[in-house]
């Protein structure tokens, strides 16, 4: 017994001594990836430098954003910048590359369906054709007759582009003051708005006006009728609970092993309180936390994303989602970034800056992705 003691207590310093050297090696890296998105040299063997154009441009578009001064000047910068093109229909100016980058930085941080699905860059409307399976094929010899295939049952993914905007005011009084620090302040003002606009919206977005988020009940079919351009769900086997564990099973077993295999669950963080509590049937519970801080949550193997666009448990709602995000959603932005426009006049003593984002969402391989339905049937 002492020697079995002797070595777990060995291996614990092991381990400790390893786990001290990782964490300070994930520090390193991070410290370096965050003065990389910062624009800032990284030690990661690399530099995220901008051009002298583009750090002039940020500096005249600051300038603008505090008084209005010399737009013709910037609407140069932006076109050697690569920023925009001569087409100036929507008015106003596109926001530094440095600030587009912090902002879609943040939107990643703290947006799920952005860190889970595709994201693509787009100049114009996405289109995409996709296969909806059933393509022939076969076993033949070196030299043998090839049979006729049956082509490829293909469908055209091209969601449309929507439009998000915020309109953050401030006062001319304190633009004006040497102080205050309009980037930071435009940067997170735009950031906070776009982040809850976006998160709704790859949820239950409904397509109209605006991003075709994942959940659309006029879509939701049983998985047993599943059908190409449907969503599949599993019933929870309650009308208004979610009472019972092994359907968490079958949910993820509805989902084909190809898609499995990099399968994430999605919920909100009140139905993550519910499954944190659920057990199998040797009395072990279901859910499991991440070994290392920051690691993510994992149920039944797969790691846990909590979104709280996501619904709450209730009857006829689908508040778990399990997919592989990558293959089932993709989100398209609109290479133009976010565009904004001075406005001093429509608010006494206020300057408003109405900003504009264009970009595009939707479903795309609708076999990646299973729903748990709160209901019998």
């Amino acid at each position: 017994m002492n020697e079995l003691q002797e070595l777990i207590k060995s291996m614990g310093l092991s381990f400790e001594e390893f786990k001290g050297m990782n964490d300070s090696r994930i520090d390193a890296i991070e410290t370096a990836l965050g003065r990389a998105a910062f624009g800032g040299s990284s030690s990661l063997g690399g530099s995220v430098n901008f051009s002298p154009v583009a750090k002039e441009h940020k500096e005249k578009f600051l300038a603008w954003v505090r008084s209005g001064a010399d737009p013709d000047g910037l609407r140069n910068l932006e076109i050697q910048a690569s920023l925009s093109t001569l087409d100036d229909t929507e008015g106003g100016f596109l926001t530094a590359e440095e600030m587009e980058k912090n902002i879609e930085r943040l939107a990643t941080d703290a947006v799920a369906m952005r860190r889970l699905a595709t994201v693509v860059k787009s100049r114009g409307e996405y289109k995409k054709p996709l296969s909806k399976g059933g393509a022939g094929g076969g076993w033949v010899t070196e030299k043998g007759d090839r049979a006729e295939t049956d082509g490829p049952e293909l469908t055209l993914f091209s969601p449309p582009m929507a439009e998000i905007y915020a309109m953050p005011a401030v006062t001319q009084k304190l633009l004006d003051m040497s102080d205050f620090d309009v980037e930071a302040w435009l940067t997170e003002e735009i950031s906070d708005v776009f982040i809850e606009t976006e998160g709704e919206g790859f949820i239950s977005g409904n397509g109209v006006s605006r991003v075709k988020g994942i959940i659309d009940s006029a879509l939701m079919v049983a998985d047993a009728s599943w059908e190409y351009g449907k969503t599949g769900y599993i019933a929870g086997g309650h009308a208004s609970l979610l009472n019972n564990a092994d359907k968490l099973t079958d949910l993820q077993h509805a989902l084909k092993p190809v898609y499995r295999q990099n399968g994430t669950w999605l919920m909100n963080d009140t139905t993550f309180a519910v499954i944190r509590k659920m057990k199998n049937g040797e009395g072990d519970y279901l859910w499991r936390q991440g070994l290392e801080a920051g690691a993510p949550e994992v149920l039944l193997g797969k790691p846990v994303e909590i979104d709280d666009n996501m619904p709450d448990i209730g009857a006829g709602l689908y508040p778990i989602a399990f997919g592989d995000f990558k293959k089932a959603y993709r989100i398209i932005d609109h290479v133009n970034g976010i565009r904004v426009l001075r406005d001093p006049y429509s608010s006494k003593g206020y300057v408003l800056f109405y900003s504009v984002k264009r970009l595009a969402a939707g479903i795309s391989n609708y076999q990646a992705l299973k729903f748990m339905k709160i209901a019998t049937t």
